[in-house]
């Protein structure tokens, strides 16, 4: 027990001090000190956490405390009023209770009618971080009903509730009158200063049955300035995640489309699965329906999306639809079948090639569909991927070639877990089956094994051998033209194999200086394989595109897929230097060239890999800083080291600028296809103008065709609450019923409520 001084009256016993003072939420008060301690305890610690919900964070209201669990009091004086009936704690009351805090100048208990009184800067702290201030609290014996005088909140999310007064009614419903709303934080060097945005009312009512709040007589603020009037306001609960209702709407104009208005409507039908209702009203074509269905299971997850119109005035537009109802739908999922296993799809059918774009559903950049459902299995050191695909060309350059599916595609990898003569053997398998529109069907079987061994000296040398053997079966259905030559072949079953032998060698030189690591490496590759004899008896399907750069230049094989294989004998010889910083920073280099020593080279012209003595490829890599990265790849002719081909990359990100720029230059390679020489320009960056302000930018250029592709320049304010994006964008595309457009997109955006869109052009 503590001792304390006792000054003794008729009415009134006080104790001071009174500091940690330990009790249980369960004990009665009575006539003794001890008692009423106890009683306190129990009546300012339940009401404290009763009073928590009239302002939770997010107006939730928490759980009552356990009344097990041990409570602690911390008072300047504690005084006992026995003629009143009633006990006070004075002077830095704390109040300790399942990480629930009560602070206050007085607390005040009523025994009579079992009120309990907060006075004089109570501040609530809750577990979640919640902060709430206010003057004055009363609460009710059952600690249901009360109310708060000159409110403030502070929730765990820094939104921020003041009100004059607050009343709890029937344990559900909060009334906060004459209140502020805004989730802004004070600006540091004026407090007093408007925020950047807040709603004033009347009444915010928060229903906690309906988890709404409703604004009545409001006016929504920007920077101390009223801006509209709502004489009646309703949204749903911040803290909630998902409810029915109206989402943001979302308003445009544009050339082809008129005025736009989308209102979607959300649909939270259970916890694990939801539905959103977007109509798109059109001045020019109708209404655009949109639909979107989202669901969990226990396993996994999939959403599907729709799409529609019945196109009112067709005709006053070009349309390669020949009905007037357009539409498409798209679905995703993925699920999991055990710990090993799982399968999914993402697939997409739509009415004509042009419908998702020229209403905005896809980018308008996209030219390229493709649908494919997947199982997957990785376990160790086995992996199995089986995919379907369809895939589809959607511009109208494309022939019916671009159509094709492949029914399935089957890739399966092992890795033996034993060494074999001290290496890793490895077995490939890839089946395919094919279907082409316009084209011959294919299917095939390829399985290779692998074999390779890395041997390291005691001068550190590096000698990896490697052996490979693959073996095809091919059956094609009928004739077809070979895509290089254009010779047409006979369809039918065709068999062919290949094996592989080979050693790589490298000798990594070191030095160490003060700063960095200094690697020198010189690298050579020896391959020998006989010819492919048999290398145009199949269609080539998967192998159509060849970059021979630095990162290609000792590949085994440098074809991209399987129905090209290279055979001869070549030899790679490159060399590589690395400088690496101890502070982090880089740079590495990389050239080299390729020697076809012996055997038939089956390489296509402009590959620069089509003569016996490639073209020098080189590549830098640069990160100095980390706030500054740049990727060069060339390739030079042999001859007279004239560029045929450059890839450039560089970011920069530092204190307000932050810029990237990609270039890419290709000089023609007839045997891809490639007719005429390629050059093309990408940029992005980001300027801070001022705390709050800063200007973005992108843009696309086709150098060869000297033709703008897209441009966009903006302008983005952005505080702790607020955001503002104006942003103008020029497409320059061209196919069928896209044509070029130019667009003004203005983006609100409002912590706590959402975003709002307008397209101004």
């Amino acid at each position: 027990m503590m001792r304390h001084k006792h000054i003794r009256s008729d009415a009134t016993r006080v104790v001071t001090p009174a500091r940690v003072t330990r009790a249980r939420a369960r004990s009665r008060p009575s006539g003794m000190a001890a008692g009423l301690v106890l009683g306190i305890m129990a009546a300012s610690l339940t009401a404290a956490l009763s009073t928590t919900a009239l302002a939770q964070s997010q107006f939730d209201v928490p759980r009552k405390a356990d009344s097990n669990l041990p409570m602690l009091l911390q008072a300047d004086q504690m005084i006992y009023d026995n003629r009143n009936n009633r006990v006070i704690a004075r002077g830095n009351v704390e109040i300790y209770y399942g990480n629930y805090t009560l602070q206050a100048d007085k607390v005040i208990y009523e025994r009579g009618n079992n009120l309990l009184k907060a006075e004089g800067n109570v501040r609530i702290k809750e577990p979640n971080g919640a902060l709430i201030n206010t003057n004055r609290i009363t609460l009710t014996d059952d600690f249901r009903d009360g109310f708060i005088q000159s409110l403030k909140i502070v929730t765990a999310q820094d939104a921020r509730i003041a009100a004059a007064r607050a009343v709890r009614e029937k344990g559900d419903t909060t009334v906060f009158e004459r209140a502020v709303y805004t989730p802004c934080k004070p600006c540091e060097d004026n407090p007093d200063k408007a925020p950047t945005w807040r709603i004033k009312a009347k009444k915010i009512i928060h229903k906690k049955s309906e988890a709404t709040i409703e604004y009545r007589n409001a006016t929504f603020e920007m920077f101390g300035v009223p801006i509209l009037k709502l004489p009646y306001f309703k949204h749903a609960d911040p803290s909630v995640k998902r409810k029915s209702g109206f989402l943001i709407p979302r308003y445009g104009n544009s050339d082809d489309l008129g005025t736009t208005i989308e209102t979607p409507y959300y649909f939270a039908l259970a916890p694990n699965y939801d539905f959103t209702f977007s109509p798109v009203y059109t001045s020019k074509r109708g209404v655009l329906l949109k639909g979107n269905w989202r669901q969990r299971t226990r396993n996994g997850r999939y959403e599907i999306n729709l799409a529609g119109i019945d196109q009112t005035n067709k005709k006053t537009g070009f349309s390669t639809s020949d009905d007037d109802f357009r539409g498409s739908i798209d679905s995703k999922g993925k699920f999991n079948l055990n710990e090993y296993w799982s399968w999914g799809w993402d697939v997409t059918a739509e009415s004509d090639d042009t419908f998702r774009r020229f209403y905005d559903i896809d980018d308008v950049l996209t030219t390229d569909r493709v649908s494919q459902i997947n199982l997957t299995g990785q376990r160790d050191r086995n992996y199995f991927d089986m995919r379907v695909f369809h895939f589809g060309g959607l511009l109208l350059s494309d022939n019916p070639a671009s159509e094709s599916q492949v029914l399935p595609v089957i890739d399966y990898n092992y890795i033996f877990s034993d060494p074999v003569l001290g290496g890793e053997l490895s077995l490939d398998t890839n089946v395919v089956s094919l279907t082409r529109d316009g084209g011959a069907d294919t299917s095939r079987i390829i399985t290779e094994v692998k074999w390779r061994k890395q041997i390291i000296d005691k001068r550190g040398q590096v000698l990896t051998p490697f052996f490979r053997a693959r073996g095809d079966i091919y059956d094609v259905s009928s004739n077809f033209v070979d895509q290089v030559s254009g010779t047409v072949f006979t369809g039918g079953t065709t068999t062919r194999g290949m094996l592989t032998g080979g050693l790589e060698y490298r000798y990594p030189f070191v030095k160490h200086t003060a700063n960095a690591a200094h690697i020198i490496e010189p690298i050579a590759q020896v391959i020998a394989r006989p010819n492919a004899s048999s290398q145009f008896d199949v269609p080539n399907e998967d192998a159509r595109s060849l970059v021979f750069d630095d990162t290609l230049l000792f590949d085994i094989d440098k074809f991209s897929g399987y129905d090209l294989v290279e055979g001869g004998t070549r030899a790679n010889i490159g060399l590589r230097y690395t400088l690496q910083r101890y502070n982090g920073g880089y740079v590495r280099a990389v050239v080299g060239q390729s020697y076809e020593i012996a055997g038939d080279n089956y390489f296509q012209t402009g590959s620069g890999l089509e003569n016996d003595t490639s073209d020098f490829v080189a590549g830098l890599y640069i990160q100095p800083m980390q706030y500054f990265q740049f990727i060069g790849q060339a390739r030079f002719d042999k001859d007279d080291l004239s560029l045929r081909r450059t890839d450039l990359a560089a970011s920069f990100d530092y204190g307000p600028v932050k810029s990237s720029i990609i270039y890419a230059s290709l000089d023609a390679q007839p045997g891809l296809g490639i007719t005429e020489k390629r050059e093309e320009i990408q940029t992005s960056g980001s300027l801070q103008l001022a705390k709050y302000w800063s200007l973005v930018g992108s843009s696309r250029y086709d150098i060869s065709g000297s033709q703008r592709i897209e441009d966009e320049l903006g302008i983005r304010y952005a505080d702790d609450c607020f955001a503002l994006t104006v942003t103008y964008n020029e497409s320059f595309i061209r196919d069928r019923d896209i044509q070029p457009n130019s667009s003004v997109m203005v983006r609100f955006e409002f912590k706590n409520l959402g975003a709002f869109d307008l397209n101004a052009l």
